[in-house]
């Protein structure tokens, strides 16, 4: 969380971030980590590490739940901490930000690709560049396997 400080929105930078969900205490779980979700107007940072040890994730700007339909704004953005911190912002084209069901939870799309996708179960994930971010590919593999997961909100 302090090194992605500098890249929040500013209302945000001096906020007590709280852990909302992890796997090594809630279990892999898609549902759970909804339902571990904040207040519905507060922001979120999903923290993701692979099984080949590579650290990447996602922030919203609104707190991430099932919806019928993607959500939130252009101050969502995806991220990666191989080797250094690279931050993969919105560019404008579509507003593919976050989308999720008890089954898949998306993140950044177009063209039949996502960003950062999660299954149901948080064992498996994927990442290919998207249109809503022109990101890299967040992992080394397009399809990876989850090793933890944590997702952040505010108090």
């Amino acid at each position: 969380v302090p090194q992605l400080g500098p890249q929040l929105p500013p209302r945000l930078t001096q906020q007590p971030w709280h852990l909302l969900y992890s796997t090594g205490r809630d279990g892999f779980s898609l549902r759970t980590l909804y339902r571990s979700g904040a207040r519905p107007d507060s922001p979120a940072l999903l923290f993701i590490r692979d099984t080949e040890a590579q650290a990447f994730g996602a922030f919203s700007a609104t707190a991430i739940r099932s919806s019928s339909g993607f959500y939130g704004t252009g101050e969502t953005f995806l991220f990666s901490f191989c080797p250094e911190l690279k931050v993969f912002r919105w560019t404008g084209r579509n507003d593919f930000f976050v989308n999720g069901d008890v089954n898949l939870l998306m993140v950044g799309g177009g063209s039949g690709r996502f960003g950062l996708w999660l299954d149901g179960d948080l064992h498996h994930g994927g990442s290919q560049p998207c249109e809503t971010f022109d990101n890299e590919a967040l992992s080394q593999r397009e399809e990876f396997c989850i090793q933890d997961l944590e997702m952040w909100g505010l108090a």
